[in-house]
């Protein structure tokens, strides 16, 4: 399982839609001012290749764990 991670206020509704469609599973890291909020999208890995293709045709920053990050080590890289 690879997580692709997102900041919220990156993709507008389609887009978010869009992921979603293609994700396993789709999870929302709500955060207090003034940290950004994070969506964070379970890909299988076979389904990888074509997640990533599609972030990438879209212009889309993310970034790739192959662990699921806690919330704790997410609100870390924000600060």
């Amino acid at each position: 399982m690879w997580y692709f991670l997102i900041r919220q206020d990156s993709l507008d509704t389609a887009q978010y839609q869009g992921l979603q469609r293609q994700a396993s599973l789709t999870e929302v890291e709500l955060f207090n001012e003034p940290y950004a909020n994070w969506y964070v999208f379970s890909v299988e890995k076979d389904q990888y290749r074509d997640f990533i293709d599609h972030l990438d045709r879209n212009g889309i920053a993310y970034d790739l764990t192959a662990d699921r990050p806690t919330r704790d080590e997410l609100l870390e890289t924000m600060r």
